[in-house]
């Protein structure tokens, strides 16, 4: 069970960074948003978060 736990933390610090370095600041800040807004539950800053990734993702392509 904890070699579970350490492999989904390094994925997520992982898929952190790759945001990061491609989006910069904002793309962590709306990652952020993204994931705390799943954890409370609270559909507004998910919202938000999900809202300014869809935005920096589809300025890229």
């Amino acid at each position: 069970m904890p070699f579970i736990a350490i492999a989904v933390a390094a994925l997520a610090i992982g898929f952190e960074q790759l945001i990061q370095w491609k989006y910069g600041p904002l793309g962590i800040i709306a990652f952020v948003a993204l994931s705390i807004g799943l954890k409370a539950r609270n559909n507004v800053i998910s919202g938000i978060g999900a809202v300014i990734l869809v935005m920096l993702l589809s300025q890229s392509g």
